[in-house]
């Protein structure tokens, strides 16, 4: 099994949006290709809201309804975007280590 400081931080929360980490040495198993693809799906998510921003932010004729809601939907996006950047900035650091 990995070291404590090479847990991969999942791309979920767990009860009371506590962290979830997995410790594997394999990264080709069901979990890391699990967390693999729920990555991929929230940075899809993420780019497509970005577009759908600047598409509602240029009409001027938007309600403060949809922009609260998209507002919101920003918001998690972003906090997905982070916990996926700082998972993958950990996990080059680790594998650098590995490397030297």
């Amino acid at each position: 099994m990995t070291a404590r400081n090479e847990l991969r931080l999942l791309p979920w929360s767990g009860p009371g949006g506590k962290p979830c980490y997995l410790s594997t040495d394999d990264r080709s198993g069901y979990m890391s290709r699990l967390a693999d693809n729920i990555e991929a799906i929230q940075l899809g998510t993420a780019a497509e809201l970005l577009e759908q921003a600047s598409e509602t932010l240029d009409d001027q004729d938007g309600d403060g309804e949809e922009m609260r809601r998209l507002a919101k939907e920003l918001t998690g996006a972003l906090r997905d975007v982070l916990r996926v950047a700082t998972s993958r900035g950990h996990l080059l650091a680790v594998s650098e280590l590995h490397s030297i």
